[in-house]
């Protein structure tokens, strides 16, 4: 019985994410779903043409949101809104989020915001986000592609109208893995206008192949077509580590290993690496994003050091190594190990 395997990762992907069952569904890739939330989520009128975003958005993100403003026939250079960092670290505060909101929320159709910033590893109050911007009337909507499976999510009580997410980064499901996506329980019976596939379709009458597309309640009914199984399965695996680890566990030892990281890194090695990431634990996941002293040629040489002694990390242009203890599989003596190797590079410079 393959027709409802995506079914058998739907508690465990609301658990994982804060949502109701119906809530949630996975499929596609993150781009792809984001797109599917924008043609009933992103409404432009006249009066509200506007998405708000944070400036520095991962590329995909702009590029999806840029396309979408002009495929409405509006125009990127007013329409799509970047806010822009206020910390010298690239970093944004909620003050800054709340003046925005505030300044452009008549012209606001939809907001969407990550939860985790690709390159500064900020966390966001998303509950605060949400009830901004719905004050200000827009729709709301979340990028969790790099806080799934680091912290902690309360989706539904977020109020937040859509989310959309990847499972190949902290969730270990593949590169290419089958994303995910939560549409909130009040649109669960929206007639808002979707793009549809035959998988969307009620299952009650989904095989008499009628002409008429009737959505199934919930997020399901924003589905194409049937669930790859093959890729549904290793997130189905690391769902189920996630279920045995349970996200409260994960998370306190994730504030343990970051903390003891960022602490080996202000102890001896402070010559060598600038933290870009907020010091406040609630404003993090497990990421540190590190600069190198010295610029961009000294980082890169760095990186490829680690790289080449079994520590997986990953460069942004132009100068950002990213760090990240999972505390699914990373322990102590792990950062130990990277804290002597960075000291062996600086040493033998």
């Amino acid at each position: 019985q393959w027709m409802p395997y995506h079914e058998l990762v739907r508690d465990s992907l609301a658990r994982l994410v804060g949502a109701q069952p119906s809530e949630v569904v996975a499929m596609n890739s993150l781009t792809a779903n984001l797109h599917l939330m924008l043609a009933s989520f992103y409404r432009p009128t006249r009066e509200r043409p506007a998405i708000l975003m944070e400036a520095g958005a991962f590329p995909s993100d702009r590029y999806a949101l840029e396309s979408q403003v002009r495929f409405h026939g509006f125009d990127p250079a007013t329409d799509l809104i970047e806010v822009q960092p206020d910390g010298g670290d690239g970093t944004l505060s909620m003050a800054t989020i709340a003046r925005a909101i505030k300044q452009h929320g008549p012209r606001i159709a939809t907001i969407v915001w990550p939860g985790v910033q690709y390159r500064t590893g900020q966390a966001f109050d998303l509950a605060e986000i949400a009830r901004l911007g719905r004050a200000a009337g827009a729709i709301v909507g979340f990028d969790l592609a790099h806080a799934v499976g680091n912290l902690p999510l309360q989706l539904h009580d977020s109020g937040a109208d859509f989310a959309v997410w990847c499972h190949y980064k902290y969730m270990n499901a593949g590169p290419g893995a089958v994303a995910g996506c939560f549409v909130h329980a009040r649109h669960a019976h929206t007639d808002r206008p979707r793009f549809a596939g035959w998988w969307g379709h009620d299952q009650s009458s989904r095989f008499r192949m009628g002409p008429q597309f009737v959505p199934t309640a919930g997020a399901d009914g924003w589905q194409l077509s049937n669930p790859p199984i093959l890729g549904l399965a290793p997130l189905r695996a690391s769902l189920d580590l996630f279920g045995r680890a349970g996200m409260d566990a994960l998370r306190a030892k994730s504030l343990r290993l970051t903390g003891h990281l960022e602490a080996l890194i202000r102890a001896g090695l402070s010559d060598v690496l600038e933290i870009a990431t907020p010091t406040d634990p609630a404003q993090r996941g497990c990421q540190l994003s590190l600069r190198v002293v010295g610029g961009r040629e000294r980082g890169r040489a760095l990186f490829e050091h680690l790289a080449a002694g079994g520590v997986i990390g990953d460069w942004r242009e132009p100068d950002v190594i990213r760090i990240s203890p999972a505390p699914l599989y990373n322990t102590h003596a792990d950062l130990l190990r990277f804290a002597r190797m960075v000291a062996a590079w600086r040493d033998a410079a």
